[in-house]
């Protein structure tokens, strides 16, 4: 099979026939052959009805029904998870995300030889709200990831080889930093195309600051794991080490100090009257549990074996 094209989707039944209208005319145009599979995000509204109607009327269709909202990432999960194409490109429902742009994403994946490519949003139709924290998120990002050449790391529309999705794991809210987990799994050719942005003609956005926020927080967590997950040891044993050491040489400063002055007679105070004591003696308690928490960490590294177990109440020629 050519193509998987996979859409998570929340409350957006009235764009999907529409979206899937068009998808199916860029297929055939260009004679792939394809899937799309429709993750339906707990929707609230008749989403999961219109997919059903569109399984009926079509054999390319697949679709997931989860029993509640998950979010984005474990939608894409789910969706990577069933794909059988060689190329898989991820859009988004709203119809915000152009399907004739499918034929170039696969030609850059195909012959090009990129492990993923990204789309560029370059002028987008969004509100302030959304475009100026966008901007700021992905310099943090381009800076953090070490991935310069991408400018929009959240754009829903990419393109991936098969192997690409299936040996990265997309879980929390990580599907803002697909990039960066393609990047730490060793597919590090990642490419970026300037693709239309379309305003939104259905519904509204699902766009919040707390998202924003939160990106941040994923992406510290990422860079963290990405760097120490497999071995917080190196990081928590270091510091803690380092802050014992620094508590420790100043107690051992302030005893010498205390034996040099009973030595020549030369009246002082007691030790446990300096506050220096103190501070040498939280440093090195913070110093002992900071490499406690890095052999802990160590024992409990990515060891949660239902991180990715979602509830799934239907499917549509998918495995449950």
């Amino acid at each position: 099979m050519d193509i998987s094209v996979v859409i998570p989707l929340f409350n957006e039944e009235e764009s999907l026939p529409e979206l899937y209208a068009w998808i199916e005319r860029v297929m055939q145009q260009n004679a792939y052959s394809y899937e799309v599979i429709f993750v339906n995000d707990g929707s609230t509204d008749g989403s999961w009805n219109v997919i059903q109607r569109l399984a009926g009327q079509s054999e390319h269709v697949r679709g997931i029904c989860f029993r509640r909202n998950y979010g984005k990432s474990p939608a894409l999960y789910c969706g990577f998870k069933e794909a059988q194409g060689d190329v898989v490109i991820t859009m988004d429902a709203d119809l915000q995300d152009s399907p004739d742009e499918i034929p170039e994403l696969y030609r850059m994946i195909t012959v090009d030889g990129y492990d993923l490519v990204s789309g560029y949003k370059q002028k987008r139709y969004d509100p302030l709200s959304k475009t100026l924290p966008t901007k700021l998120f992905n310099a943090t990002a381009r800076k953090i990831s070490g991935i310069k050449n991408l400018h929009d790391f959240n754009c829903g529309l990419k393109a991936y080889r098969r192997e690409v999705v299936k040996n990265i794991e997309v879980y929390g809210e990580m599907h803002r930093y697909i990039p960066y987990l393609a990047k730490s799994a060793g597919f590090d050719k990642i490419g970026e195309k300037v693709v239309h942005h379309q305003a939104r003609k259905y519904g509204t956005s699902k766009f919040g600051f707390n998202r924003f926020f939160n990106g941040y927080l994923d992406l510290i967590t990422l860079w963290f794991l990405s760097n120490f997950g497999k071995k917080p040891m190196h990081v928590f044993g270091f510091l803690g080490s380092l802050m014992f050491l620094v508590g420790l040489i100043a107690v051992i400063i302030l005893g010498a100090e205390k034996v040099y002055a009973l030595s020549n007679g030369i009246p002082m105070r007691l030790i446990t009257d300096s506050p220096y004591f103190f501070i040498a003696l939280t440093t090195m308690l913070i110093g002992t549990q900071l490499f406690l928490a890095g052999f802990l960490g160590d024992l409990i590294s990515r060891s949660n074996p239902g991180r990715n177990d979602y509830q799934i109440e239907k499917t549509i020629r998918c495995e449950k």
